[in-house]
């Protein structure tokens, strides 16, 4: 079996058997309103993260990073959202260091590009991720009108994270879909998840 990295978040490597694949692409899809950055924070913590942001500033996610309450890291921000922000991701993807995380969030915006060009920017982020042994996480929002490429991002992701959130009266039900695992075995079921001060499972009612 593949060397697997730690998510940081216990009960996600449990049922992933110990972790995500090394040199794998992870995509992540939430709703706007949803607590899934919290994944995102979490992850800092376990190695180096370059976190490349293309909505929110730099500042923002940093100051978002220092106030979450769970564990995280430091990690080093970017703000590539200003101009040509496809072009400044490929040239930060090919000075990640040997083991370290990528965050791309949001995705959707290098999704707008020519399919050409971000079909590129994928193949040569997934080479950099196999060579390099690291694992990058792309970011993307559940929305009616989806970016013209998210087929391409979610069929070149290895593993595909579904955060379903629903409320329901005065309750907010978080559950986790992994509909997509290269290298490993999907669990067959959700995960139901509380997403307060950290990522945890919610034991309050079933656990699916």
């Amino acid at each position: 079996m593949s060397e697997r990295l730690t998510t940081g978040i216990d009960v996600l490597d449990r049922q992933l058997d110990g972790g995500i694949p090394a040199g794998s692409i992870v995509f992540l899809g939430a709703e706007p309103a949803s607590q899934s950055e919290l994944f995102l924070y979490e992850l800092t913590a376990v190695r180096g993260t370059l976190y490349l942001t293309t909505v929110r500033s730099d500042a923002a996610v940093l100051d978002a990073v220092n106030r979450t309450p769970g564990t995280v890291g430091s990690p080093t921000v970017r703000d590539i959202g200003a101009s040509a922000p496809l072009d400044s991701a490929n040239k930060l993807v090919t000075e990640l260091p040997e083991g370290a995380n990528l965050i791309v969030d949001v995705v959707d915006v290098l999704e707008e590009a020519g399919t050409a060009r971000y079909r590129e920017f994928l193949n040569e982020l997934q080479t950099h991720m196999v060579n390099t042994g690291g694992l990058a996480i792309l970011h993307g929002l559940k929305t009616d009108d989806a970016p013209r490429n998210r087929r391409y991002t979610e069929h070149m992701s290895d593993v595909v994270f579904d955060l379903q959130t629903e409320v329901e009266g005065a309750e907010i039900e978080n559950r986790l879909a992994v509909p997509k695992f290269r290298g490993g075995k999907a669990p067959e079921e959700t995960i139901k998840l509380r997403l307060s001060e950290q990522v945890t499972v919610d034991t309050s009612r079933d656990i699916a």
